[in-house]
């Protein structure tokens, strides 16, 4: 599971909020798909950017994901770096795209679990779950120092 900071719960409630008013959702695009929205977000790139790089391989984002090498020289996986470089790994990727990590899943509620990947609307129930769901982790992973207050002498 991705490393919880500030920045990539930014992210995943920034992109939820892009796709909430977008009309340009296309999971088959490689650039307005889910991971696509993502990618926009993060990279600031255009979604025909990132769909132009991903056609120079083979496969969807779980495909290339599988074949993904930070060193081949490919525009992609460079894109793919700089989604790993905020503290995503390449399994986040893979389940973002079919919408099925069991843990963001449990964290839904008994009635909302049942989502298609390819519907906008449960895309964003995911993106937001997840956010929520590493924010919690990174509240309990801060531990603040105890404070003993001093007691006021009288002279």
């Amino acid at each position: 599971m991705a490393r919880p900071s500030v920045q990539l719960i930014d992210a995943l409630r920034k992109t939820a909020k892009t796709l909430s008013t977008s009309n340009q959702y296309q999971w088959g695009h490689m650039g307005s798909c889910n991971c696509g929205f993502l990618a926009q977000e993060i990279t600031q790139q255009r979604k025909d950017e990132i769909h132009a790089k991903a056609m120079e391989r083979y496969g969807d984002w779980s495909e290339q994901l599988n074949d993904y090498c930070p060193t081949s020289g490919l525009r992609f996986d460079d894109l793919v770096s700089e989604l790993l470089a905020v503290g995503f790994d390449v399994d986040d990727l893979k389940h973002l795209e079919r919408l099925s990590d069991g843990e963001v899943l449990r964290s839904l509620p008994l009635e909302k679990r049942n989502i298609k990947h390819n519907l906008k609307a449960d895309v964003i129930i995911y993106l937001l779950a997840w956010a929520d769901l590493l924010e919690t982790k990174l509240l309990a992973s801060i531990t603040l120092p105890e404070f003993e207050p001093q007691r006021a002498t009288i002279l």
